[in-house]
């Protein structure tokens, strides 16, 4: 059997009203929210008596999804949000965007921080790091030509 296609990228934050703001603001749409529990998601996930909120948010073209979650039960245990771009495991989302220059002036504003500095890669593409809310690492690319 082949691959059909990948269907989202779970992304775990303490915030979740800010994360969804801050992905609304790069331009993704909120699709859908509510909270996950119950015997089911923990034979899924094998986290035992979970309650997860969850909001899924939708690319423009509709084509890729990300899962925003956040953890009432249990405790998260784990922290990798400060974790440098060399780190074993996830590391970022890299979005394509029409002007880096804009989307970087928006999401200042909702406190995103350069990593490094915006570069140029021959005449295809400028790119640069961020971290957004929570210190998450994200990735944003503008097309040229």
């Amino acid at each position: 059997m082949a691959l059909k296609r990948m269907d989202n990228v779970g992304i775990v934050v303490e915030d979740l009203a800010a994360a969804i703001d801050f992905f609304r603001e790069l331009g993704l749409e909120l699709e859908g929210q509510g909270t996950i529990d119950g015997e089911w998601a923990g034979r899924v996930t094998g986290l035992v008596d979970q309650h997860v909120e969850i909001a899924m948010m939708r690319t423009p073209d509709g084509h890729s999804r990300l899962e925003l979650s956040r953890f009432l039960k249990p405790d998260v245990i784990a922290d990798h949000r400060s974790a440098p771009v060399n780190a074993l495991g996830y590391l970022r989302a890299m979005f394509t965007v029409d002007d880096i220059d804009d989307t970087l002036e928006r999401l200042r504003r909702r406190g995103a921080q350069l990593v490094g500095e915006v570069v140029q890669y021959k005449d295809a593409y400028r790119l640069c790091y961020i971290r957004g809310p929570e210190g998450l690492l994200i990735g944003l690319a503008q097309e040229l030509g």
